[in-house]
């Protein structure tokens, strides 16, 4: 029988394979010079539809642009409490497990998107700035989605006043859904840049999840 951990980590797997799946896709499944100068898109005709109706809102895009500095500013916050616990601790093997995974997780973040910008698959359906650039996957959806459940997660095992759990992972929640939806409704990248983002995203958090969870019940069985 499985365990939940296990089924967390198969989860965050079969995410990361359908994503594979999903680019291989938009690489290859209605691909028509469509986009901006001409650059060509993958499920040409269903991006094409979706962004004829929501337009393009450049104070949405502004908006969701700037609110994107918070999760970057989670971050640096997570990764100033890991340095902290490991100066007092003076050694980095005392630092909390799932500290050190977290910021593992931070940087295979970080290298995903280095990555997608140097192989473009989508470039954005508006000039930004006068320039094409590099749309696939929704790097502020990818940003939002990978660190905001981390902060919920890491927010859930380390306060204990449930009053301020809910609250802090309501306000979490909330700007995660308002920081999609804007991003989706910006016109400023295509659907499928969009559910791309949503399922990297989801495969990556959950493999973080998975890997802390696991590591509990190692500790629990010792």
């Amino acid at each position: 029988m499985k365990t939940k951990e296990k089924e967390i980590l198969l989860f965050g797997t079969l995410c990361i394979a359908t994503f594979v799946i999903w680019t291989l896709a938009v690489l290859n499944v209605d691909v028509k010079p469509l986009g901006v100068n001409g650059t060509n898109i993958g499920f040409s005709s269903l991006n094409c539809w979706f962004h004829q109706q929501t337009g393009v809102h450049m104070k949405i895009y502004s908006i969701t642009d700037w609110l994107g500095l918070i999760p970057i500013a989670a971050c640096v916050c997570f990764c100033i409490f890991g340095l902290i616990q490991w100066m007092k601790r003076h050694s980095i093997r005392k630092v909390d497990y799932d500290m050190i995974l977290l910021g593992v997780y931070f940087i295979v973040v970080i290298s995903g998107y280095l990555l997608f910008e140097m192989i473009p698959v989508n470039y954005r359906p508006v000039l930004i700035n006068g320039m094409a650039e590099v749309s696939y996957p929704s790097s502020t959806t990818l940003l939002v989605l990978t660190v905001m459940p981390a902060c919920i997660f890491q927010i859930n095992r380390r306060v204990r006043k449930q009053s301020v759990r809910k609250i802090l992972n309501t306000l979490i929640a909330a700007f995660s859904i308002f920081m999609v939806l804007g991003r989706l409704i910006s016109g400023v990248h295509w659907l499928t840049d969009i559910v791309g983002a949503i399922i990297l995203s989801t495969g990556m958090f959950s493999l973080y999840k998975g890997a802390v969870l696991m590591n509990d019940k190692r500790k629990r069985r010792q």
